[in-house]
């Protein structure tokens, strides 16, 4: 047998391993991010100095009465007036004994996260009214099945590192049995590690019931908690939020890590200008993390300081501007800069249908803030309309978006192999090319990603196939996962213990 048909015999054994499913992730989540960086050292030390300023001088509103004592004890002030100011020594204790790095802890341990450092991970977010149905293509409520099938269907999607309930579920009451269903559906599909919110902090401790169920047994979740809460304990502009800060208090006593986010929007809660909303954005965050110090130092919180864009002629929020790509890999850059957790919300596109304007926004947003080194970059995944909707091929779509991304955060490794000059003069000296080249072989599976759902095809071959769109694809995608993954990711004995204990609808 000569050498080229040992060659392509090779290749074709290659294929067919690599379409039975990749040998070598080539650009898997957890790449490093850092790289952009639109603030200059001297900018960052600017918006940081006047986010004191605003702690220092004016300070934060409507503290609640355990909070206020808290913060007393911890070094906080009363002006007399209403308001609580921190001193810059308060603030930097809260930042010198912050949590700089935490685990997110997947009932999988192999799904488990290290949050903090230059890591970037890509998950999930918002609270989306409305569902794009994959059968008409138009929006209708979200219900809590569309919940169970989100969650089931991103449990197979490689590059949703965690899991936060994408859409609410309608079809259930505002109330104390919306949370227990939404907890529910994530344990039932998922062992990614998870994210919920609280409505009200009483709700805590009886879903931390349920949640032990699921680790096991009584005191079981806290020993290795699986669950973050996404909390917004400031509402712009620079005040506490009550019920939300009874649910922090809650979430430390049952030892819940946090998001805290701040969501200030530009021009409407925050300043338009993009200088003075980072730096109120950065104070009010802050704010945050004093809070946490004050009740516990060192408790892991991500810090999540999203910044969010209204078009100012209408009022909308827009989600997919390259203001909100610049605002969120600022913020990114200073949370870091301060060597804290950080956390962003990018890649939601104010598109309604999976279109070019829907890939256009979701990657500009989603890149920027990856190569800004956002730790977790939150709403990351199917969500359109402005976070009003959420989809289901969406959520495949950017799937490979991710991977796309992650491969362009691990960069070029120049090494004396790759940069391969015994390469090129066997090349130039021999077949006069690098096809069957064993570096090229070598490469071709360790350093590029080939996607499933973009086409590559010739225009004569696309047509040939059905003139399929990326929609289409990822639609039939999607069908196919929802229709083939159905996990049982609780035991028949923790599921009637669950449904005997809550209505479980």
């Amino acid at each position: 047998m000569t050498a080229t048909r040992i060659r392509r015999t090779g290749r074709k054994g290659r294929m067919a391993l690599r379409a039975a499913g990749p040998m070598l992730d080539p650009c898997p989540p957890g790449q490093i991010g850092g790289s952009y960086k639109p603030l200059t050292e001297a900018e960052i030390q600017r918006i940081h100095g006047t986010a004191l300023d605003l702690l220092e001088r004016l300070g934060m509103a409507e503290v609640p009465p355990r909070l206020h004592a808290d913060l007393l004890a911890a070094g906080a002030l009363d002006n007399g007036a209403g308001r609580m100011l921190f001193p810059p020594a308060l603030v930097q204790a809260a930042v010198d004994q912050a949590a700089k790095t935490f685990v997110l802890h997947g009932r999988d341990p192999d799904r488990s996260i290290e949050v903090g450092g230059n890591r970037v991970y890509f998950g999930t977010g918002g609270a989306a009214v409305q569902t794009l149905d994959m059968e008409s293509g138009l929006y209708r409520p979200s219900t809590l099945a569309d919940l169970h099938d989100f969650t089931r269907l991103q449990d197979t999607l490689a590059n949703v590192s965690w899991f936060t309930r994408c859409c609410v579920a309608t079809d259930v009451p505002d109330n104390f049995d919306l949370d227990v269903n939404t907890v529910y559906a994530l344990l039932k599909n998922t062992t990614k590690p998870i994210a919920t919110s609280f409505t009200l902090a009483g709700h805590v401790a009886p879903i931390v019931r349920m949640l032990d169920i699921a680790a096991g047994g009584p005191g079981e979740f806290s020993r290795r908690p699986f669950l973050k809460a996404h909390i917004s304990p400031v509402i712009s502009p620079m005040r506490y939020g009550e019920d939300a800060v009874d649910v922090v208090y809650a979430c430390i006593d049952h030892n819940i890590p946090m998001s805290c986010i701040t969501a200030a929007q530009a021009g409407a809660t925050a300043p338009a200008t993009l200088a003075g909303f980072l730096a109120q954005s950065l104070a009010e965050t802050l704010a945050s993390l004093v809070m946490v110090h004050a009740i516990q130092p060192g408790f892991p919180m991500v810090f999540s300081n999203w910044p969010l864009v209204v078009d100012l002629r209408t009022g909308s929020f827009s989600g997919g501007s390259g203001e909100t790509a610049l605002l969120n890999a600022a913020s990114a850059q200073l949370s870091n800069w301060l060597g804290l957790p950080s956390g962003v919300a990018c890649s939601m596109s104010d598109a309604k249908a999976v279109d070019a304007q829907y890939g256009m926004e979701k990657g500009i947003t989603s890149l920027a803030a990856a190569l800004a080194g956002g730790n977790l970059i939150y709403e990351s995944s199917g969500m359109t309309a402005s976070l009003l909707g959420a989809s289901f091929e969406g959520f495949v779509l950017d799937d490979e978006m991710h991977s796309n991304t992650y491969r362009a955060l691990r960069g070029i490794e120049v090494t004396e192999e790759n940069l391969g000059f015994d390469a090129v003069c066997e090349a130039v000296l021999g077949a006069g090319h690098f096809l069957g080249n064993q570096q090229t072989h070598a490469a071709m599976e360790r350093d590029y990603f080939y996607p499933s759902l973009a086409d590559r095809d010739a225009p004569r071959t696309w047509a040939e196939n059905g003139a399929q769109d990326a929609w289409s694809r990822a639609r039939d995608r999607a069908r196919t996962i929802l229709r083939d993954h159905r996990p049982a990711y609780l035991t028949p004995e923790q599921d009637r213990q669950i449904r005997a204990q809550f209505n479980i609808l």
